[in-house]
Formats: C-alpha cells, sequence, structure tokens
C-alpha cells in the first residue's frame, strides 16, 4: 500500500465508513489537534517518563481513533462499537496517578511558569496542546453532541491535569525548583 493516495488532494479526507468531509472540518479538527498532542508526547517521551507517556500515547491514538468516527457510524449490527472508545477507566486512571504526584509534591501556592528541566518544558508544552485539542473537541461536541462521545472532554481535561503535575514532579526529582511567576514591573 502507498503512503499518498491522492484521494485528499482536493481538501477532502475519509472517515471510517467511507463518509467524505473537508479537511477544515470540527471533526477532522479535533481528531487532528490530538495528534499533535499525541507527537508532543513523542517529543516529551525522549527526555523521559517513556513508559507513561507511551502509554498515553496509545491512548491518544485511540481518542483520535473514536473522534474520526461518529458514534453512529462506529456500531456493529447488534449496536456494538466497533471502534475502540475512550471511557471513564482511562480518565480515572489519570486521576489516580495526578492524586500519587500531587501527595509527593510541594502544594502550588503561586503561578508557574513552563519550564524548569528539558523533560518538564516539554511536558508543559504538551499540556497546552492537549488544551488545544480539548477546546477543540468541546466545539465538535457542541456541533455534533449525538455523534462525539463525551468521556474525550473528560479524557483530555484530565491528561492536561496531569502532565502539570508531571511537569512539576520532573522538575523536583531533578532538584529544580518550579519558575514561579511574578509580576513584572512596568
Amino acid at each position: 500500500m502507498k503512503l499518498y493516495t491522492r484521494t485528499g488532494d482536493s481538501g477532502e479526507t475519509g472517515l471510517y465508513g467511507g463518509e467524505r468531509v473537508r479537511k477544515d472540518s470540527l471533526r477532522v479538527a479535533a481528531y487532528g489537534s490530538v495528534d499533535e498532542a499525541n507527537a508532543a508526547l513523542g517529543v516529551a517521551a525522549t527526555l523521559g517518563e517513556t513508559m507513561r507517556l507511551q502509554k498515553l500515547q496509545a491512548e491518544l491514538f485511540v481518542v483520535g481513533g473514536d473522534l474520526a468516527t461518529p458514534l453512529t457510524l462506529g456500531k456493529g449490527s447488534e449496536g456494538e462499537s466497533r471502534v475502540p472508545r475512550v471511557s471513564g477507566e482511562e480518565t480515572a486512571w489519570l486521576e489516580r496517578e495526578i492524586d500519587l504526584l500531587e501527595a509527593a509534591l510541594e502544594p502550588l501556592r503561586s503561578f508557574i511558569l513552563p519550564g524548569g528541566t528539558p523533560l518538564a518544558a516539554a511536558l508543559h508544552l504538551a499540556r497546552t496542546v492537549v488544551r488545544r485539542s480539548e477546546r477543540a473537541v468541546v466545539t465538535l461536541y457542541e456541533a455534533e453532541p449525538e455523534q462525539t462521545n463525551p468521556e474525550a472532554i473528560r479524557y483530555l481535561n484530565r491528561l492536561s491535569d496531569f502532565l502539570f503535575s508531571l511537569a512539576r514532579f520532573a522538575n523536583q526529582s531533578a532538584g529544580q525548583p518550579d519558575i514561579l511567576w511574578k509580576r513584572s514591573a512596568s
């Protein structure tokens, strides 16, 4: 199978089931943004936390497929989903991980700036890409609530929180304090 098919040269792409949509549709924007978040996690994984981040990359692949497939198109003859969907289990795992990380960290008393170690900086960047993905999925859900899995919103929201905590933990583990925000004198 060739990498290029030329079927997208007119600005359209295919969804599961064969439906053609414009590449700038809300659905494509949502799963495309999740793909960007996955790539950002891949960069962060080169700097550390590889196993956890690769687990999250695999989950983001499911989120992207979920978003790329309208809910009614991914159903089999018995009504079961033929497409893997993100569920509350993945979101609950993130919550447990956040709780563990936060228990090991000093409580926040100030806003912090993204940065510190290279790993923490990469995690903060990935966090902001996940937040953008979340916004795109919210927009899609508002436009097509019957065709969009709402758990994707919850998952992405929790994933960004997890990445924030993991970035703080990466700094702490390296002996690098978080960079506290200080209002600049004007």
